[in-house]
């Protein structure tokens, strides 16, 4: 048996209740009415009025009559109740039966339909709802495949520099030497971050990431984070430094996460900071222990501000070919914050430097 659609659902429920409601008006007029009436001949008999050898002719009048206006009745009641009805039930179905028809829409591919305004205010915020879900993987759907382009030449550059070489030693044009070897592990380990950075932002939206939650002190950790990066800064580049209380409160957080967000966060600003400084710096706020890493370098753009934790998200990506980042980084550091209980959060102006800046639970 076939079932049926929301649509004759919502229509014959409307119905069923008229019908159930007119039923109802017509039983208990049917029952009490020829008693009321009776009870109103009684009366006038009782103040003179002579009616005893009529009374039964009224009050068969009375049924005959009251029994045609209510089949009447009926009729147009129900008619009239049946097409409002129906056209309350189209009213509801038609923006219901559009968006089926969008989705279908969205299924082959083509993610710039929206719904229009509607006038029941229930349906039309469900309508913006929806519209912004359809923005939303539009916006997915452009920076994946630009994602897919950018990897696309990520791969093939260290792919080609690793094949022309194994090419040219194999036919013996090139001699081996350790020159030739170290290149080969350069592009292999450029790969090897590409496919490891993949690997982990797919954890890391699964809930696959594995958490050690502990108590644990931070101020070691920065420090050494702090020499090991400020060996990598040149002469003329940046100066690293650590403003941080010398005495630090426990944090619940796993540690060896909060390192990999530190230096996801690190690299970004050693990287976009040619000069000026690169400050950590630590504080406490209520029960939160704030973290924040202060660049001066190039800034992002107010209008790529809400985009920058997103998944495929690249400010710049001409910029960030030639520093070999993916635009996933920050996507994994988001995630790896909220999983510890934490937040994070940006500033920026464009020219003038970052601050990137996440808090952890107090233990």
């Amino acid at each position: 048996m076939p079932k049926l659609n929301l649509g004759t659902r919502l229509f014959l429920s409307h119905l069923l209740a008229i019908v159930v409601g007119i039923g109802s008006f017509f039983i208990i007029g049917k029952v009490s009415s020829p008693r009321l009436f009776v009870l109103h001949l009684q009366e006038l008999e009782g103040r003179g009025f002579y009616l005893r050898y009529a009374r039964t002719q009224l009050v068969q009048g009375f049924e005959n009559a009251w029994s045609r206006s209510s089949f009447w009745s009926f009729i147009a009641g129900a008619t009239a109740a049946g097409g409002l009805s129906y056209w309350v039930s189209q009213r509801i179905m038609q923006p219901l039966i559009q968006m089926e028809q969008i989705t279908q829409k969205f299924a082959a591919g083509k993610l710039d339909e929206r719904m229009p305004a509607l006038e029941i205010p229930e349906l039309h915020q469900l309508a913006v709802s929806f519209n912004r879900m359809a923005s939303s993987l539009e916006g997915v759907e452009q920076r994946r495949r630009e994602l897919i382009s950018d990897l696309t030449h990520e791969l093939r550059t260290p792919l080609t520099v690793i094949r022309g070489y194994l090419e040219e030693l194999a036919d013996g044009r090139i001699p081996a030497s350790p020159e030739i070897y170290q290149q080969l592990t350069k592009e292999t380990k450029r790969l090897e971050r590409l496919v490891n950075d993949l690997q982990e932002l797919s954890k890391a939206e699964a809930g696959y990431l594995p958490i050690n939650l502990q108590s644990v002190n931070l101020r070691p950790l920065l420090e050494s984070l702090v020499q090991r990066f400020a060996d990598q800064l040149l002469e003329e580049g940046p100066v690293l430094r650590l403003e941080c209380p010398s005495q630090l409160p426990l944090v619940e957080a796993d540690i060896d996460r909060v390192e990999q967000v530190m230096v996801n966060l690190l690299g970004n600003a050693v990287r976009y900071t040619s000069e000026g400084s690169i400050t950590i710096r630590v504080w406490t706020e209520a029960s939160k222990l704030w973290i924040a890493v202060i660049d001066t370098g190039q800034g992002i753009a107010s209008s790529d501000l809400p985009h920058v934790f997103e998944r495929f998200f690249r400010a710049d990506r001409s910029r960030a070919r030639h520093s070999g980042g993916t635009g996933i980084g920050l996507a994994i550091s988001r995630r790896l914050v909220e999983l510890q209980g934490g937040n994070i959060q940006v500033e920026s102006q464009l020219g003038k430097g970052s601050t990137f800046q996440f808090w952890l639970p107090l233990a």
